[in-house]
């Protein structure tokens, strides 16, 4: 078998790549990637070098991890900036490293690809794993993988990686029939409280409306495009990470992936939420508005969200990272995972050790966070 790297996905042949993901988490599709890449958002320009590693068996593609080579650390989500700074005072280049993750996306999938006819599916990962960080001593300071599922964590022990964890709140469906089925299991006070909230949206004479399937045209990802870079230049002081290629190019491709919900006043589109979804996930990402309404964003983002996976039987609903805001509206705290190499060794340890007491953080965290959950207390 073979190890080698690409710079582009398209070196990779798609049905060989979605063939060996083995998954509908739409974040790993041969397309996604690709249109990422031709549209602008992950080119060594915008410090996203594609560098994916595959292992091949002749012309079979029997393992992968996409990767990129980076030389920052925006649009990850899993924050290393204290790593960065440490390495500068040190006087070394923290500079490019290497990231296998779903760019701008810190949405949990599969990391470590295998082919689902592999014989030895252990060795692939083995190999995979090991050949990254063989290439990371090579060109980078370090090796991080970002959002890996449960399933891929036991391709990472033993391997000298350290963990971190970071908190994030979901949704989930228990068996819930309706809306009001599922704010039935809050308490009196918080079920009063939420129902007000959804009460502002209509008082302000909006609606709301789902857009799926062929209706994600270019021009309504133009109309959305145009709320969220609105909203990141409030507030962050810059367009956004995605290029409005990415939603007028690359959204009606995946459309059968893809929802958006809008809001009108008075017949005009003034908000929209974006979301992604598979068989059995809904995945919040983007949030934009022409102007501040009251209580719209959660509206948008949260609520419709949870009606949208109970009509249609999705089971969970990630809407995207951080906001202890969504506890008091029903979403739980859960665990996320990253594995992280040091080549160098001098801070290897002193990594390991941080690494360790906050993963001790994050499950007291979590702990006191569920703690403030809105549902009624048993007993």
């Amino acid at each position: 078998m073979e190890l080698r790297f690409i710079s582009s996905i398209r070196d990779i042949d798609a049905d060989a790549w979605d063939t060996c993901a083995n998954t509908d988490y739409p974040f790993l599709r041969h397309d996604f990637l690709l249109g990422l890449e031709d549209t602008g958002c992950t080119t060594a320009n915008a410090g996203w070098q594609p560098y994916h590693c595959l292992l091949l068996d002749g012309d079979d593609l029997m393992g992968a991890i996409p990767t990129y080579l980076k030389t920052h650390s925006y649009g990850e989500y899993v924050f290393d900036w204290a790593l960065a700074d440490a390495w500068q005072r040190s006087g070394l280049q923290y500079y490019p490293k290497l990231v296998s993750a779903i760019p701008f996306t810190p949405c949990t999938g599969p990391r470590v690809l295998i082919h689902p006819h592999a014989s030895a599916p252990d060795l692939v990962a083995k190999t995979v794993v090991q050949g990254l960080q063989a290439k990371a001593d090579d060109i980078a300071s370090s090796w991080h993988v970002l959002f890996h599922s449960d399933a891929d964590q036991c391709h990472f022990e033993n391997t000298g990686m350290h963990e971190r964890q970071t908190c994030q709140f979901h949704w989930f469906n228990h068996g819930f029939a309706n809306f009001d089925d599922f704010l039935a299991t809050f308490s009196s006070r918080k079920r009063k409280n939420l129902k007000k909230e959804r009460a502002k949206v209509d008082q302000q004479n909006i609606q709301m409306k789902t857009i799926e399937g062929e209706a994600i045209t270019p021009e309504i990802c133009e109309q959305f495009h145009r709320f969220y870079q609105i909203t990141y230049a409030k507030r962050s002081g810059h367009g956004g990470y995605l290029t409005q290629r990415f939603f007028t190019d690359l959204l009606p491709k995946l459309r059968d992936q893809v929802l958006l919900v809008f809001a009108y006043a008075e017949s005009t589109p003034v908000a929209g939420a974006l979301y992604f979804k598979d068989s059995n996930n809904l995945y919040g990402r983007y949030w934009g508005a022409l102007a501040e309404f009251d209580g719209l964003h959660f509206e948008a983002c949260y609520y419709q969200g949870i009606e949208y996976c109970i009509r249609n039987g999705l089971q969970h609903f990630d809407p995207g990272a951080q906001g202890e805001h969504k506890i008091q509206r029903g979403f739980e705290p859960i665990r996320t995972h990253s594995q992280h190499y040091i080549c160098d060794k001098r801070f290897d340890a002193a990594v390991g050790r941080f690494c360790q007491e906050e993963v001790d953080h994050v499950r007291d965290y979590q702990a006191a966070a569920r703690d403030l959950l809105p549902f009624k207390r048993e007993g």
